[in-house]
């Protein structure tokens, strides 16, 4: 039996940002208004959001990043 050689793909070097964007929460303009910490992103959809006909789906809130993956 002739043996294969089976190489294997490098997996995509994913930065520590990139690893904690996908803990984080999507929160609407209506919880960016409440918080005490506002941050440039919330204030920028805040601003987005309040002109009318604008539709958004939310934004990643850096305060609910969760613990990296290994």
């Amino acid at each position: 039996m002739a043996t294969k050689n089976k190489k294997k793909k490098a997996a995509p070097k994913i930065t520590a940002a990139e690893k904690y964007q996908y803990t984080m929460k999507i929160v609407t303009s209506a919880t960016c208004l409440a918080c005490k910490q506002q941050c440039t992103r919330g204030l920028r959809y805040i601003d987005k959001m309040s002109k009318p006909g604008n539709i958004g789906k939310g934004v990643a809130c850096h305060l609910t990043k969760g613990r990296a993956f290994k």
